[in-house]
Formats: C-alpha cells, sequence, structure tokens
C-alpha cells in the first residue's frame, strides 16, 4: 500500500483528506512543516500533500527543505492551496511542486489526481530503473575489456590512459616494470597450465602488496606494471620491489617448481623520470633491462642506471682499462657457463660466426632422466644437474659455451669441433660426471647436431 505524508494546519482539513484517501492509502497526518521534516528524516512516503500557507513555516520552505535531503529529491509533491495567485504557482515550480489541489478539494478530483501521479511516479522510477540497469551491463562490459581476462588486472589500454589522466591532474608517482625469470621453463617442464596458475600468484602477490588507487596492469605474457599512486619514496619503492621479488620466491618454492624462476623489477619515478605512461613506460624498460643483465632477481631504478652511465661519461678510459674490467667476471677457467634468456644472443652471433668463417661448430644436448631402477624427486633431480653442469665446466675449453635449458637438459656449443670430436667431448663429460656424482643412479643421454649457418638455414 502507498504511504501519502499530508501536511495542513487545519483540523478539518486533514480529517477530510484522511477520511477520502485512507481506503486506498496509508496516511500520514501532520500539522507542522517541521513535523514533516522531522518525519521524513527516518520515515518514507510515496506521495506528500502540503499545505502552502501554514505558521511557523509555510509550505514554501518545507519543500525548500524536502528538497536538500538527499532520500527525499524524488518524492512527488502536490500544493494543496486555495491561492490561485499565478506567482504564488511558479514559486512552488520552481521549489519541485508537481501539481497543484485547490481548496476544498473535490474527493473524486484529489484520488483522480493521486492516483495519476502515483501512476506516472511508479513508471519513472521503473524507467530510471532500467536505465541504471542498462548503465550498469555497459559499465561491466567495457571493465571487462579492460581487464585481464587470466588474472582480472587491468590491461595495457586502460592502464596507459589512467596513468595518463592522473599525472595530467598532477598526481606524482612510480612505475614498476617486472616480469618474471625462466618463467619459460614452467610452461615447458610443468605445463600451460601451471604456467597460467603461476601468472594468477604473480597478480595475487601484486595485489597483496598494493594500495588503494594503484593501477596493477598485466601487459601480456610474463610482463606486469604498477602504477604507485602519490609520492613515494625510494626507500619504499624498494621495500616493496624487494616484498614482491620475496613473496613470489616463496610460492614458486611452494608450488615446487624447480626451474629458478624468479621477478625482476625496472623502476621508473614520476615526474622525474617522465610525466607521461610512455616515457615512464620507456624508463622502467630500461631499468628492467639493467637488471636481466646483472643477475636478474632484483629491482633497479632507472635514475641510478642513468647516474652510472653518467659517471661513466665523466671518465675516458683506454682499452687496457677497458679489457682489465671486462675480464674481472670471468674465472679464466673452463666452459662458460650463462643463463638461457641471454643464450640465444650468443648462439646467433656465432652462427654469423660460422658464416664467415666456414668452421665446425657442434651443438650437444645433455638430458638427466630416472634409471629403470630409481625415481628422482625434484631434489634428486637438480642434485645430478649441477654435477653435470659441474662435469661439463670442468670437461670443456674456454672457449665452449653452456647453458641451462631446463631442470634436466643442457645445452653445450663446441667450437671448432667436428662430429667425431663432439662424440669424445660428449662421453668424457659423462664419464667425468660418473667420478664426482654421489646421488641415486642416473641416465645421461645426449644428441648431437651441427650448428649450421644463416646461409644453410635460409637455403633449407
Amino acid at each position: 500500500m502507498k504511504t501519502i505524508l499530508v501536511v495542513d494546519d487545519d483540523y478539518i482539513n486533514l480529517a477530510t483528506t484522511r477520511e477520502v484517501l485512507s481506503n486506498e492509502y496509508k496516511v500520514i497526518l501532520v500539522k507542522k512543516g517541521r513535523q514533516a521534516i522531522s518525519y521524513l528524516e527516518n520515515g518514507e512516503c510515496d506521495i506528500i500533500l502540503l499545505d502552502i500557507n501554514m505558521p511557523e513555516m509555510d509550505g514554501l520552505e518545507v519543500m525548500h527543505k524536502i528538497r536538500e535531503m538527499e532520500q527525499c529529491r524524488s518524492i512527488p509533491v502536490i500544493v494543496l492551496t486555495g491561492d490561485s495567485d499565478s506567482e504564488t504557482e511558479s514559486r512552488c515550480l520552481k521549489e519541485g511542486a508537481i501539481d497543484f489541489i485547490a481548496k476544498p478539494f473535490v474527493p473524486a478530483v484529489m484520488l483522480s489526481r493521486i492516483g495519476r501521479i502515483l501512476e506516472l511516479e511508479d513508471l519513472r522510477r521503473s524507467l530510471a530503473d532500467r536505465l541504471e540497469q542498462k548503465i550498469q551491463e555497459l559499465s561491466d562490459i567495457k571493465s571487462k575489456a579492460r581487464r585481464d581476462a587470466l588474472t582480472g588486472l587491468w590491461n595495457r589500454e586502460y592502464a596507459e590512459e589512467a596513468v595518463d589522466s592522473m599525472m595530467g591532474s598532477g598526481i606524482s608517482g612510480a612505475l614498476m616494470m617486472m616480469d618474471m625469470d625462466n618463467f619459460k621453463l614452467i610452461n615447458d617442464n610443468y605445463g600451460h597450465i601451471a604456467g597460467d596458475k603461476t601468472l594468477k600468484m604473480f597478480a595475487d602477490t601484486l595485489r597483496k602488496f598494493s594500495s588503494d588507487g594503484d593501477v596493477l596492469c598485466r601487459i601480456g605474457g610474463d610482463e606486469f606494471i604498477v602504477f604507485v599512486k602519490d609520492a613515494v619514496s625510494k626507500s619504499e619503492l624498494s621495500v616493496r620491489a624487494a616484498d614482491i621479488i620475496n613473496d613470489m620466491s616463496n610460492k614458486i618454492k611452494e608450488a615446487n617448481y624447480e626451474t629458478k624462476s624468479s621477478v625482476s623489477v625496472g623502476i621508473a619515478k614520476a615526474p622525474e623520470d617522465g610525466t607521461e605512461f610512455s616515457k615512464l613506460y620507456n624508463a622502467a624498460d630500461k631499468a628492467l633491462y639493467y637488471v636481466k643483465q646483472n643477475g636478474k632477481n632484483s629491482y633497479h631504478f632507472f635514475r641510478d642506471k642513468l647516474a652510472a652511465e653518467k659517471e661513466r661519461s665523466e671518465k675516458t678510459v683506454d682499452l687496457k682499462y677497458l679489457k682489465e674490467l671486462m675480464n674481472r667476471a670471468d674465472s679464466g677457467h673452463g666452459a662458460y657457463q650463462m643463463d638461457f634468456d641471454s643464450f640465444h644472443h650468443v648462439y646467433n652471433f656465432i652462427r654469423r660466426f660460422v658464416d664467415r668463417s666456414k668452421r665446425d661448430v657442434q651443438t650437444l644436448l645433455f638430458t638427466v632422466s630416472e634409471s629403470d631402477n630409481s625415481q628422482l624427486d625434484a631434489a634428486e633431480t637438480d642434485l645430478a644437474v649441477e654435477t653435470l653442469e659441474n662435469a661439463i665446466y670442468t670437461s670443456l675449453r674456454r672457449s665452449d659455451i653452456s647453458t641451462r635449458y631446463s631442470s634436466r637438459q643442457i645445452i653445450v656449443i663446441l667450437m671448432d669441433a667436428n662430429s667425431v670430436n663432439g662424440d669424445m667431448v660428449a662421453n668424457r663429460i659423462i664419464s667425468n660426471f660418473n667420478k664426482i656424482y654421489t646421488g641415486k643412479s642416473v641416465n645421461i643421454d645426449y644428441g648431437i647436431a651441427r650448428l649450421d649457418s644463416e646461409s644453410e638455414n635460409a637455403a633449407e
């Protein structure tokens, strides 16, 4: 049943109104404007019948107060008046009255007007609800289109717009760009379902160490960015980057992924390193590249990279100094060992070398597997592979190169070696492995192939 609030200082009018309306509506009667305001602060009604001429607070003032109350702004008001003055009607309409009923009122006319207005109000509310529903549906569709389907984080399009909007409003912050080291090995060794699970874990880690207003985004693959909103000190950013790296490392250990996967982070600050997304992104990407080239599993600030470059630019060196500097990272013994992410650059360089020099270069692929009588867990497999790496390192020349492809396979590049030499080297490595290996019995298999030049591949 609809509720009608009647505000009139005349007892006879109140009694008559109740008699006319009470059969169809719930009727609330008050004599003063302040009583009406007091009721509306906690009570509800569907329509208000308001006398315009009242002591203390007249109908116009009551309407003005009602429209200031957020919960009452849409309640239709019908003015009860014996004054047909056009100026009064104009003021009532300006304050929000929807209709007038002249005193003394005719019951049939009053019921008809109230019924019509309530019917229109129901229609208005229905249309408003449908419009709100459609707006929400469109908002949901737009939001989903800007979300990464796997992780639920924002996509790059949204992140770029959001960051540019914030910086355009004078908001400072920092862009952290990060990706997972050796993520491909998780997909290769454990399958893409495990890879997807890892990306979701990464997203959860970012949420864990984010604040309200930060923009979390998956760029694609294993690359993510976080825009940290508002001015943040370098020490705070360092703590957050370290927390992300450590939390993800623990999750990878808990998942028993034997891939040496980790997280690298590059950080650019606004406005120092840029005042728009593209410049911050490029700066953070360069800082991330620095981390990838210097051991991974860490973070670096673009500003620090610039400082190091500036320091180098201010000091001129000769070739002797440069040679000594570059040689400090080389122990000078055994095969050159490197991570797989950097290995393909060297591999392609060697292909160019083979193309020009026409020398023989062999590729060996060693695989560790269980013997017929033993099953290896992750720790035992890792021991076997580390021992094999040691055997490779001590068995090869300084000009040869090795890299771990996965938790069970190692690639070796033998410079200036034919297939016969390659088989001899492979057997020597296996022999040295057997001498120093102390774990469960394993099989070490290998394949050998000549490294083709770029021109030979093109001819095929």
